[in-house]
């Protein structure tokens, strides 16, 4: 048997996983059981583009809500670090410079589950995180992106 992978992540993105779970077993799920009903009130399912389009509506839902449940099973929650508050770690927020003169920027390093860059949280397999995880406040890391290598400071860690 192979081993399932560890999805890392806060007690909230749990919460928020076990919301949407549930979304898509009762509401999500209806809804697409009702449009293959009305599609298929149109006659010949071998030209039936609706019924085509809800059928693979239905496989999407119905794979997500795999995805989902496997990442809820397989979950690992974040507990802080509290031991070494000046160390980045799973769960905290990093405040870095992008050196010689860039802005501040600040992200919280969670689990690929709940990673959201626009809502400022960063995957832990992202090469930003892995970098800057372990290190202290003050630290100079150079980060390798796709972009080309840059340099950053670690400017405070929460």
């Amino acid at each position: 048997m192979a081993i399932e992978k560890s999805f890392y992540m806060t007690q909230e993105g749990k919460e928020k996983l076990e919301e949407e779970l549930h979304y898509l077993k009762t509401d999500r799920r209806q809804e697409v059981v009702e449009r293959i009903k009305v599609a298929r009130d149109f006659g010949d399912l071998s030209e039936n583009s609706e019924y085509d389009a809800a059928k693979d509506e239905q496989a999407f839902v119905e794979s997500r809500i795999a995805q989902v449940e496997k990442m809820i099973r397989n979950a690992v929650i974040i507990e802080n670090d509290n031991d070494n508050p000046n160390v980045v770690s799973l769960g905290k927020s990093v405040t870095f410079q992008e050196l010689p003169d860039g802005d501040e920027e600040t992200y919280m390093i969670v689990g690929s589950a709940e990673a959201d860059p626009f809502e400022g949280k960063i995957s832990n397999d992202s090469p930003m995180a892995k970098s800057l995880l372990g290190q202290e406040v003050g630290t100079e890391v150079a980060v390798v992106t796709p972009g080309g290598e840059i340099q950053v400071k670690i400017v405070n860690v929460e």
